[in-house]
């Protein structure tokens, strides 16, 4: 039987950076991923954002991922060429009870290390003569990546450091050593291929996945859901420079404004629960008629909107570890100090802020299985 160091299963943005780093510290790395081509599933269906790290809670996975993620993306952007603007981003109220929640998020920005500036209206109109709010929380360091070329320099460092991605080549489950001994996967083909390390990134697939490792108590495996984001794109040129969101509320961000590379608007994600219970039962269409609580909910921040601007364009869906009537939990970035398996990194309800996060999470990885002895 083959075998190689580490297999990393899924070539979205968090399972190449995360190979990248594996290979990096000079493990002998493969990428399965199911798909014909690298970012086919969550990674391909977002909006593309550079997250500051304002929304999460101090101390967190998150947090800490996020800020520590972004600052290396933008270094990485730099070094290779990797198309993004540091565009900065407005987060607006426009009520005292949004006012209070502003604060709240400011404060919380201070405790994660995010320089913000608070806007009052002038402020923040001088800025995007368009918007309506009453006051605005300004993220200059917020930003717009082009997701695609990012994860093609990932591919290129996890190339150059001896690892590569194996296309078309579906995992169906494990059989996990124990005492250190080797895993070994097995994939939709018949084959098996032994590794010392397996990182299950398989984002909307991670739970069902982890739950076909022979090894694992299915006890420590989250129950999945999915919720689904659509996006409208905006006719002609938006008047705006900057990301716009409105106050959050939750783990939701509202029906946002969000610029592409090339200047082009798109409002959302919206959230919508599917009641399914595999990614392969997602309806990825976007409902024509979801287009009226767009108009009403970018109205409340650009009342100017014209009628008939909106057109649907794509959607994604988050891969959460939680369902609408709870509070969104943490990353979890399951190593064997939470589950006993030497070797075994599942990586659990990685959602926004995934794509910024990516590296750091990657560095995370690499660092909790260094410790360890592979047979």
């Amino acid at each position: 039987m083959d075998r190689v160091d580490a297999l990393v299963i899924g070539a979205g943005v968090v399972g190449l950076a995360t190979a990248r780093a594996l290979a990096q510290a000079g493990r002998e790395t493969l990428v399965a991923e199911a798909e014909s081509a690298i970012g086919q599933g969550v990674s391909s269906r977002n909006s593309e954002v550079i997250h500051a790290g304002l929304y999460y809670t101090p101390g967190s996975l998150k947090a800490r991922l996020c800020v520590r993620g972004k600052a290396l993306l933008y270094a990485l952007c730099a070094s290779h060429g990797v198309d993004h603007r540091r565009c900065g981003k407005l987060v607006v109220a426009q009520d005292d009870a949004e006012v209070a929640a502003l604060r709240r998020l400011q404060d919380r920005a201070v405790a994660n290390g995010v320089p913000v500036e608070w806007l009052d209206a002038a402020a923040a109109q001088a800025l995007e003569p368009v918007l309506r709010c009453q006051a605005a929380l300004s993220s200059p360091t917020t930003g717009i990546v082009d997701s695609h070329g990012l994860m093609l320099a990932l591919l290129g460092d996890l190339e150059r450091a001896g690892g590569m991605v194996a296309l078309a080549s579906r995992v169906e489950g494990a059989v996990l050593g124990a005492d250190g001994r080797d895993h070994v996967v097995r994939f939709a083909d018949g084959s098996e291929l032994a590794a010392g390390i397996v990182v299950n990134a398989a984002a909307l697939h991670a739970c069902a996945l982890a739950r076909r490792f022979e090894g694992l108590d299915p006890a420590l495996v989250p129950r999945e859901h999915f919720a689904k984001g659509s996006y409208y794109t905006l006719a002609g040129r938006a008047p705006f420079s900057r990301l716009i969101y409105p106050a959050p509320a939750d783990a939701w961000l509202g029906v946002h404004l969000t610029l592409d590379l090339g200047g082009q608007a798109k409002f959302g994600p919206d959230l919508q629960w599917l009641d399914v219970d595999a990614p392969e039962a997602i309806d990825y269409r976007v409902d024509p008629a979801r287009a009226a609580g767009f108009y009403a909910e970018v109205r409340r921040y650009w009342p100017d909107l014209p009628d008939d601007a909106l057109a649907p364009s794509y959607s994604g869906v988050r891969p959460k570890i939680h369902g609408p009537d709870a509070t969104a939990p943490d990353f979890r970035i399951d190593g064997p100090a939470a589950h006993g398996v030497p070797g075994l990194v599942n990586l659990f309800g990685i959602e926004s802020p995934g794509l910024t996060s990516a590296l750091a999470i990657g560095e995370q990885v690499a660092a909790m299985v260094a410790g360890e002895s592979q047979g």
